[in-house]
């Protein structure tokens, strides 16, 4: 801006106006004044921003300290089970005395003495136990047994009468058709630890050795069954038509009490084994049904570890009168020194607490009884009376 001012002053004093020029000097003296304190405001405060001391920033306010999480409850310790100590090993000693045999004759490793079972209860710890049974005898006798579970009650029966079979494990009615039909000798009845239920009168004998039980009629809660009468034109479980406790006797208490099996019940089913009927009947397949006292709680059917809920679902509401129990059976032909030689055997494994286990976990037995071959008859005349005749059975 003074360069321009410098050349308007010379232009014009090339012009002859000299006068003006100081006028111009003065004005321009007056416009720069403000410039310079402008300048000079400026540099000063500059220099006092320099020269001015950091600006004290407010401290950081620490953050508020965490809460610590509240204290996670530790879940409650699962009850663990006590681990179940295993049966000892069967204690199968050689029999003092005991005969040897003729490679060929009946007892030899290629012409075993054959074991009949009847299929009462779950198939596959029958065939355990009976295998275990089969190789105490061969350690015990020093000859050679073989097992054979029939596929029905009949099927043990019949092994028998062809002697394919030289042993039977019958139940009782399945012994009073092969007595008559096939001249089977009892030999030993299973003894038992007597199993009631609240509806039972004999119920302060539970827990002592008996050589009878009983049967009982069971029934769906849901159903509402309270009595006999009340199964008419329900469906109804039976286990075999060869079974004692689960067929012949719940047939005569329904005929006794005016109920036609055959006619009366909407549908009837024959399930195969006692713990089946209890199944069928928990399940809902069947209204009711017929088994042994007491198929709920027993130790080697285990329902009651399959189905925890099933005493809740399924009641016991009637029970029949005494009934012998099943044992061992020998054909008529069957050799009488073999004969012997496994009822001792029997006898002694029922003894030893690894050969107790095994009985217990066959058919609950607790131990052997012998007996006459006439032990059944009482019970088969009763049968007859109520219009029951095994023999009639026979074809």
């Amino acid at each position: 801006m003074l360069m321009v001012y410098y050349f308007y002053v010379i232009r014009q004093e090339k012009a002859g106006n000299s006068i003006l020029f100081f006028d111009k000097e003065r004005e321009m003296r007056k416009m720069r004044f403000p410039y310079v304190a402008l300048l000079i405001v400026t540099a000063a405060a500059m220099l006092l921003a320099a020269c001015a001391p950091a600006a004290t920033v407010a401290p950081t306010q620490p953050p508020a300290p965490t809460q610590a999480p509240a204290a996670t409850q530790a879940p409650a310790a699962t009850a663990v089970p006590p681990t179940a100590t295993p049966p000892p090993d069967p204690i199968c000693t050689l029999i003092a005395g005991a005969p040897t045999v003729k490679a060929g004759d009946l007892g030899s490793a290629d012409n075993p003495i054959v074991m009949a079972f009847v299929p009462s209860g779950e198939a596959g710890k029958i065939a355990t136990a009976s295998t275990k049974i089969a190789d105490c005898l061969n350690k015990m006798t020093g000859l050679a047994y073989k097992v054979q579970t029939g596929t029905s009650y009949a099927a043990a029966i019949e092994a028998m009468g062809a002697n394919k079979a030289q042993i039977g494990f019958l139940n009782t009615f399945s012994i009073l058709i092969a007595e008559a039909k096939y001249g089977v000798i009892p030999a030993l009845v299973n003894i038992r630890n007597y199993t009631t239920n609240n509806l039972d009168p004999d119920k302060a004998l539970g827990g002592k050795a008996e050589p009878f039980y009983k049967g009982q009629f069971i029934a769906s809660v849901a159903s509402g069954i309270k009595t006999l009468a009340d199964l008419k034109g329900k469906t109804f479980c039976f286990v075999d038509p060869n079974s004692t406790s689960g067929y012949i006797i719940p047939r005569i208490l329904l005929k006794a009490n005016g109920i036609d099996p055959d006619k009366d019940l909407k549908q009837t089913v024959n399930a195969g084994s006692h713990p089946n009927v209890a199944i069928g009947v928990y399940k809902g397949q069947c209204d009711a049904g017929a088994t042994f006292i007491d198929v709920l709680t027993d130790k080697a059917s285990n329902l009651q570890g399959q189905f925890a809920d099933i005493a809740d679902k399924v009641q016991v509401f009637y029970v029949t009168d005494r009934i012998p129990n099943d044992g061992v059976q020998y054909v008529k032909t069957f050799d009488p020194k073999l004969q012997d030689l496994t009822t001792n055997a029997l006898l002694a494994m029922a003894q030893d607490p690894g050969g107790k286990a095994i009985l217990a976990s066959l058919y609950t037995i607790n131990a052997f009884q012998k007996i006459d071959p006439a032990f059944y008859d009482d019970f088969n005349n009763i049968l007859k009376k109520a219009g029951v005749d095994a023999s009639s059975l026979v074809k």
